[in-house]
């Protein structure tokens, strides 16, 4: 299986962000994970397609290959702000089906705009909607912390969940990204990805740190223990 990790700039340095990119790139980051918070769905605030616009000619290593950037939209309503990201440059752009009137529609909507598109599920939030969509998706994003703010610890019962939707994926016989966000830190990452996890989104265990490659290396090194 081919692993990813997709470090999260909500834990960035905001004073710094551009080099803050720059570095995480070159610290041999797969994808870049934005979390973007409307004060609405969640109870913070945190950036809009602006940012993404700005960071995405930067999305790229130093031997230009381009670096996907992955958009988790915890908003409500999601329709226009996906179109604004796709717009801005997003790769991959997830939301919350509780948060979309009309999930189907949603889905399609950012595909339309040329982008893959994804499904968030919180902790405590069944998979029920799968049933209806998961022929329709490229990515399932699956929260193991409450969403809103970074920093929280990994809630265990997240792996049942993962374990869950891995079954269904492999019924489905599609190529789906299986991703986690919340309190991913290298002690826990292979028991993660053992529960059929294969893409890692990391925010304060990786930004903050001294040596970003040295974290990104350590979870390499986790992520091919046997």
């Amino acid at each position: 299986m081919t692993y990813r990790i997709a470090p999260s700039i909500l834990s960035a340095d905001f004073a710094r962000l551009g080099d803050e990119f720059k570095n995480i790139i070159a610290a041999g980051c797969d994808w870049i994970h934005f979390d973007v918070m409307d004060n609405h769905y969640v109870p913070n605030l945190s950036f809009g397609p602006m940012i993404c616009s700005a960071l995405r000619p930067h999305a790229k290593t130093a031997a230009g290959v381009a670096v996907p950037i992955d958009v988790h939209l915890m908003v409500q309503p999601v329709d226009a702000l996906a179109a604004a990201f796709a717009e801005a440059g997003a790769d991959f752009i997830s939301f919350h089906p509780d948060a979309s009137g009309h999930v189907h529609r949603s889905i399609q909507a950012i595909k339309a705009q040329g982008c893959k598109a994804g499904l968030v599920f919180n902790p405590a939030q069944p998979l029920d909607v799968l049933d209806w969509v998961i022929e329709d998706i490229d990515l399932i994003l699956i929260m193991s912390v409450n969403p809103g703010f970074g920093g929280q610890s990994f809630i265990e019962s997240s792996l049942r969940k993962i374990e869950d939707v891995r079954r269904r994926i492999s019924a489905s016989g599609k190529d789906i990204r299986l991703e986690v966000d919340g309190g991913i830190k290298t002690d826990n990452i292979r028991r993660v990805a053992d529960a059929g996890a294969d893409t890692f989104v990391a925010g304060s265990a990786i930004f903050g740190k001294p040596d970003y490659k040295a974290v990104i290396d350590a979870m390499r090194a986790a992520l091919a223990a046997s």
